[in-house]
């Protein structure tokens, strides 16, 4: 079953990208998260940014409280994942696909 075609998570994804604020996104995702979830997400972002960055695994988790089994797979996330990371940290950076030195 592929979740990410059902017709909910269509709707979800839409919702979220027609959010226009950083207000907007807290309040959206206030309702919709636990703090824990919101905190999660947050980590393995700081997580990919800094494996983005050229960070050890050590460094990373001391930074962020995150275990290895977790940047192990943000790592994997980040190289070989769908490029989510890579977009977004592009966008955060301005930088076209997250990591100049990539090229």
């Amino acid at each position: 079953m592929n979740i990410f075609g059902s017709e909910s998570v269509k709707r979800l994804f839409s919702a979220i990208a027609n959010l226009k604020t950083e207000k907007e996104c807290e309040d959206f995702f206030a309702d919709l998260c636990t703090i824990k979830e919101i905190q999660d997400m947050a980590q393995r972002l700081e997580t990919a940014i800094l494996l983005n960055d050229g960070e050890n695994y050590q460094a990373i988790s001391a930074k962020v409280g995150v275990s290895s089994a977790t940047i192990s797979r943000v790592s994997r996330c980040l190289n070989y994942g769908a490029g989510g990371y890579r977009t977004v940290i592009g966008e955060m950076t301005g930088e076209k696909d997250g990591n100049e030195d990539q090229r």
